[in-house]
């Protein structure tokens, strides 16, 4: 989920060590929002691409889910993060549902022995990230089908978004996923992934 690439030189202050760990987060999108993400002839995620300085992937398929993948410095994951999440606030506006603020959904994907510390001993810790930036933060109880990983939506304004996300990442830096992580792939038939997994065991 994430590899923290971490500075081993002598006397790096934690700034230092800050930047060179390397992120990627992984988000689960309707094919509506993928369009606003992409915009016209891509040149919305190439813009975004180019001012958070990080490596936007987005999934191929035709099914209705896909997967963007955020890859980068931990300011450029948020940055690229942060542009996602007001484009998203600026549809929702431009469609008329809310005169105010609307809230913006995003749904990551974390392997689910990272889920653990998400959300703390007895949810302590999901509660503090709810109430320290007054966004809303749902891990699901089940696995996403054929895969060891879970969505975890987070709701809101896109500033509190950003903050939330900031602090969900700060926790899974410190507890690296646990044995294999099966990857989620929206639309895999369970042919594929049986086929996937055998090889794994053998």
């Amino acid at each position: 989920m994430a590899s923290p690439d971490r500075a081993s030189g002598v006397g790096s202050s934690p700034e230092d060590t800050e930047l060179s760990i390397t992120l990627t987060l992984r988000m689960l999108m309707h094919g509506k929002e993928i369009g606003s993400i992409i915009g016209k002839k891509g040149e919305t995620v190439k813009r975004i691409r180019e001012q958070s300085s990080a490596r936007i992937t987005i999934s191929e398929g035709s099914c209705p889910e896909r997967i963007t993948t955020i890859t980068g410095s931990t300011d450029a994951v948020f940055r690229a993060v942060s542009m996602i999440a007001f484009k998203l606030e600026e549809v929702d506006r431009g469609d008329g549902v809310s005169a105010g603020r609307a809230p913006v959904t995003l749904r990551l994907v974390i392997p689910a022995s990272q889920c653990g510390s998400l959300i703390g001993k007895a949810g302590t810790k999901i509660r503090e990230i709810r109430e320290s930036t007054g966004a809303q933060v749902q891990v699901a109880g089940d696995l996403l089908p054929n895969s060891t990983e879970r969505a975890v939506t987070v709701s809101g304004v896109p500033d509190t978004i950003i903050q939330c996300v900031r602090q969900i990442c700060a926790v899974i830096l410190e507890s690296p996923p646990k044995g294999a992580t099966i990857p989620y792939h929206p639309g895999l038939s369970l042919g594929t992934i049986l086929l996937s997994a055998n090889q794994v065991r053998g």
